[in-house]
């Protein structure tokens, strides 16, 4: 059973428990409950306009710092045998500054966004080394199933400890808390701890791919030249470098939704409590949806199965610009749920399966480096139609112009070319 789902060695099941480790930050902190409570608590005092820009920017900020560093960051992994000492670093930071989130007040504002942003830089910059692990530590054919698992777990561990921040949130008294605001603190706590005690079996179960090339010039000096050299090969992967773009299109509309919901919804009136049991529910919804999707692309290949999604997520954006109460929040995460892991584990999969796997940490960085710009741009979207129109709407619906331009060049994305070159290149392939 577990062979099927691609986790049918220790490594493996053990790269996939990062997912798990890393998606209660991403569910808790980003998605769920710290929009909410920097709307509500940390920035109580400004005006809810305000407070939404200020956030978009801070979100802003943190990705652009992860996209500056992700190409000297994947250059590095791949002249030096670190990649798993450099993941523990950026897993480490992150963990420690969402620990800090903890002692975050009534008021501090800025030390709450200060804290978010370093804690976003020690989760995407982990990000680079995890994703660029996948080829190493997949077997066979099992790259897609790989990805998919990795991303129900997350479903399933950010969802287990989301469901215990809202029973802080929502019965402080259970657990001797004066009130929801400290039992957002304590989730906020939790977090940190499960993110550090749950990224320990990748350190120790997987086990470090020998570098790519002679890091002789010295850390700094190799990795530039070895970036200068990835960025001109780049072009020469022309279906990874055209899907590269697809991605970052699309990537945007998919980031700008994950990140702006409970913000927006915080903006419309919908009761936080509601937000966040949606946001359980997505949790848990999508486990069976990336198992499933994991599945469809073994049946009608990876690329129409992330059309698919991105067919869907069209749907979404339509119905977050009509959104208006309660239900129709629940209905846009249902939807969600039914594509969100599939259409990111896919992505992830379908880049690994077209760079060279002696290159994955450096081509990863670049990966890293679309999703960060994507991360940046929907944002700052949001920040500029806050500005200019006094709601978020307009930004919403601007995600499905996202989703079809992103769709129509991963058409353009010859899939087998792009493989078939990977495999001709492969150490110990037969050579013409």
């Amino acid at each position: 059973m577990l062979a099927r789902l691609g986790l049918g060695d220790a490594p493996a099941r053990a790269w996939a428990l990062y997912d798990w480790a890393n998606s209660a930050y991403i569910t808790v902190v980003v998605t769920a409950v710290f929009p909410v409570y920097f709307q509500k608590v940390a920035a109580g005092g400004l005006a809810p306009a305000t407070a939404t820009t200020r956030f978009a920017l801070a979100t802003t900020c943190a990705l652009a710092l992860v996209a500056i560093l992700a190409p000297f960051l994947g250059a590095l992994g791949d002249l030096y045998p670190i990649k798993k000492r450099m993941l523990a670093t950026f897993a480490g930071l992150g963990a420690l500054a969402t620990l800090g989130l903890g002692t975050v007040g009534p008021g501090d504002w800025r030390l709450g966004l200060f804290l978010f942003v370093v804690s976003n830089v020690g989760a995407y910059g982990s990000f680079v080394f995890y994703d660029a692990l996948l080829p190493h530590v997949a077997r066979g054919g099992a790259v897609d199933r790989l990805s998919t698992a990795g991303y129900a777990l997350g479903y399933l561990g950010g969802g287990l400890l989301l469901a215990l921040g809202l029973l802080f949130i929502t019965h402080p008294a259970w657990f001797g808390l004066a009130d929801g605001a400290a039992g957002s603190r304590a989730a906020f706590l939790a977090t940190g701890v499960w993110w550090i005690v749950f990224t320990l079996p990748l350190l120790k179960r997987v086990e470090e791919p020998p570098r790519g090339a002679k890091g002789e010039a010295g850390p700094l000096g190799g990795s530039l030249r070895q970036l200068g050299r990835t960025l001109r090969e780049l072009a020469g992967y022309r279906e990874a470098a055209l899907f590269l773009g697809a991605f970052l299109i699309y990537n945007d509309g998919i980031v700008t939704i994950i990140r702006m919901a409970t913000v927006y919804g915080a903006e419309i009136g919908i009761p936080s409590g509601a937000m966040i049991g949606a946001i359980l529910m997505v949790q848990f919804l999508g486990i069976p949806f990336a198992f499933g999707f994991g599945w469809v692309a073994g049946r009608i290949g990876t690329k129409p199965a992330i059309l698919v999604t991105l067919a869907v997520y069209g749907g979404i954006a339509v119905t977050g610009y009509r959104m208006t109460g309660t239900a129709d929040f629940f209905v846009l995460a249902g939807l969600v749920a039914t594509v969100q892991g599939g259409c990111q584990a896919l992505s992830r999969s379908l880049f690994a399966s077209m760079i060279p796997r002696q290159r994955s940490t450096e081509f990863f960085a670049f990966f890293a480096v679309c999703e960060k710009a994507a991360s940046i741009l929907g944002p700052a979207t949001f920040s500029v139609a806050v500005l200019f129109t006094g709601s978020s709407r307009a930004a919403v619906l601007a995600m499905a112009a996202f989703f079809a331009v992103g769709a129509l060049l991963l058409l353009k994305v010859d899939v087998s070319r792009g493989r078939a070159r990977v495999a001709a290149e492969a150490p110990g392939a037969a050579r013409p």
